[in-house]
């Protein structure tokens, strides 16, 4: 089997590897229809996280089980099934609480770019779906695993209500999928910050109502010229960097609510500026596993079409040049068939 390895800044290869197999009675096998390059392992690929040495990649995956470990329940060999990027027995308490991405067993997925993966802790990282799907809906599918999941929980840690202004920082696929949760959970007004031209109109295809290009104090007085003066009642910051996160606590009104999920590089927080604008602070790595039933139903009954966040398709061994577009943001993000 081939797969995706990471040997340094820009050096990524295709190569032969182990083929999975079951290791623990927990383990499930998949035969992948689809997985993706994540806006979060650009910052490996350009050499701002640091590796030690090559690492194989790839977090997002849906597909079919071909084989189970003796312990697991839930799925079974032919279902088609979805999991989190990060693995949960969902039964501990951090689970039972609605954060399985803070479980006692949690570990991050990893090696989804290749055309088969093994799942640890099968039973409660992944999620069938109502029936093997047809082809057209896998992209949507995909994005379940991680970064509508993630979109989705900027976007409930943020406390979006009915009726209430949203602000999305961050214009990558995250953001963009920020807009449709806001845009799900019924904000009336949503603010997409954004600078590049198709980004803007997918933002607004997903459902804002505004678009503000500009940043830093002229970003954030034109979200309070927009608010009344006020700021926004829910901000999604979905970036990680110092800056996003400085223009998120000042686009918030007093005692808004920040959802942070922008993966932090670089970032120092000076918390005087915080603590002044009594705002509610929320996030960290998506507890995609809460969200997994209810986002597959909204996928599957075609309520929505997060799916559209893919604006280039190759074929699995192209997996460099995936890389490459979206590190020059000649793509949003790309999907990848095996």
């Amino acid at each position: 089997m081939k797969g995706t390895v990471l040997y340094g800044p820009h050096d990524i290869r295709f190569e032969d590897r182990p083929e999975p197999r079951i290791e623990k009675p927990t383990d499930a096998i998949l035969r992948l229809a689809a997985t993706c390059v994540c806006g979060s392992d650009l910052w490996p690929y350009r050499g701002v996280q640091k590796i030690d040495k090559p690492t194989p990649m790839g977090h997002e995956y849906c597909g079919v089980v071909e084989a189970v470990g003796s312990e697991v329940k839930t799925v079974k060999p032919g279902q088609f099934v979805i999991g989190s990027f990060c693995v949960s027995d969902n039964t501990c308490p951090n689970c039972r609480n609605g954060y399985q991405s803070g479980c006692e067993q949690m570990e991050f997925m990893s090696r989804a770019q290749a055309p088969i993966l093994r799942v640890p802790l099968a039973d409660g990282t992944l999620v069938a779906t109502p029936g093997t799907p047809p082809d057209d809906l896998l992209p949507s599918l995909l994005t379940v695993s991680d970064v509508l999941g993630t979109g989705w929980f900027a976007a409930d840690a943020a406390n979006v209500k009915p009726g209430s202004t949203a602000v999305v920082v961050g214009d990558g696929a995250v953001g963009l999928l920020g807009v449709l949760s806001a845009k799900v959970m019924g904000a009336g007004r949503i603010i997409a910050m954004s600078r590049h031209k198709q980004r803007q109109q997918l933002a607004e295809e997903f459902g804002a109502t505004h678009i503000v290009s500009e940043r830093g104090e002229q970003g954030v007085a034109r979200i309070k010229e927009l608010t009344g003066g006020l700021g926004a009642d829910s901000v999604l910051e979905c970036v990680g960097t110092e800056d996003s996160m400085m223009q998120a606590v000042q686009s918030a009104r007093v005692g808004g609510s920040i959802g942070y999920v922008g993966v932090p590089h670089g970032m120092k927080l000076e918390m005087f500026p915080v603590f002044l604008h009594l705002v509610h602070l929320h996030g960290g790595p998506a507890p995609v596993r809460r969200f997994l039933p209810d986002l597959i139903q909204l996928v599957w009954d075609r309520k929505i079409q997060p799916g559209k966040v893919f604006d280039l398709t190759l074929p699995l061994d192209q997996v460099a040049e995936g890389y490459r577009a979206m590190d020059e943001r000649r793509a949003i993000k790309t999907l990848l068939r095996p």
